[in-house]
């Protein structure tokens, strides 16, 4: 799939790359998390940019261009497997938020970018505190489908299924705010996720992506704006139509999804 989109992009004529990261897709990819690397490949490419896509593991070396880094979730021994690695690319990965490179981190790697997560069993793992957050396991799981508010992004609409409970920094922005007890980040404060700057974590899975074409736009600009200085979109009309397209399935994915129960 990824494939056929840059394929079909270079075909088009000559398009600025966007270089994409998928981190830990290997062990960090559950619930549907890589249709958000499909997702930003597809937008990129109807705006007229190429997507080059570059799935980093365990030892793998960074690419020379870093312009996005999507992350997933796991479970516990995921994150124990990929937390050497992530350790040796920490100070590659603040300085990547730093600069404005924009990211998207989902559940499990949500919790390991920031100060630590305690498990349920009573391991402690430490983060990368670029996020200003610490997470501790315990008994009750919150799970089911999941409607939040964010003043920058509207409505997000995603799925949520994690037993740690996360608790922001003062001062640390949220990504949304929840309605319900026992939902979002801890079940009690009705936060959701969080942001900082371009730094997006949360726990919403679904994907996240497909669902909520704001933050996808969101994290797009970002990357092209910081590497070319402004965000052009290239478009043919086909490729107008067929975002608007997918936008209009995306509107009703969220609809069946926020009625469903949780």
């Amino acid at each position: 799939m990824l494939d056929a989109i840059q394929a079909e992009t270079e075909s088009a004529g000559e398009a600025l790359p966007i270089d994409v990261v998928s981190l830990y897709p290997k062990d960090m990819n559950i619930y549907g998390d890589s249709g958000n690397v499909l997702t930003i490949a597809r937008r990129l490419a109807l705006y007229g940019y190429a997507p080059c896509i570059h799935e980093i593991n365990q030892g793998d070396p960074w690419p020379a261009h870093v312009d996005m880094i999507l992350g997933g979730g796991g479970q516990d021994t995921g994150q124990k497997k990929i937390i050497d690695d992530l350790f040796a690319r920490a100070d590659d990965l603040r300085a990547f938020a730093a600069d404005g490179v924009p990211m998207l981190m989902i559940c499990g790697l949500y919790q390991l970018f920031g100060h630590y997560f305690e498990t349920i069993d009573g391991t402690r793992l430490d983060g990368i505190s670029i996020i200003g957050a610490h997470t501790v396991g315990r008994d009750v799981r919150m799970i089911g489908n999941l409607v939040e508010h964010s003043a920058r992004f509207g409505d997000i609409i995603g799925y949520e299924n994690h037993s740690g409970q996360t608790f922001l920094d003062p001062g640390v922005e949220p990504l949304g705010r929840v309605d319900h007890e026992g939902t979002g980040n801890n079940g009690e404060d009705h936060t959701e996720g969080a942001r900082v700057n371009n730094v997006i974590g949360t726990y919403m899975h679904g994907s996240l992506l497909p669902k909520n074409p704001a933050i996808s736009d969101f994290l797009i600009r970002s990357a092209v704006e910081r590497r070319y200085g402004s965000f052009e979109p290239r478009q043919t009309k086909e490729w107008a139509a067929e975002l608007k397209r997918i936008d209009a399935i995306a509107a009703k994915a969220r609809t069946v999804a926020a009625n469903r129960p949780r």
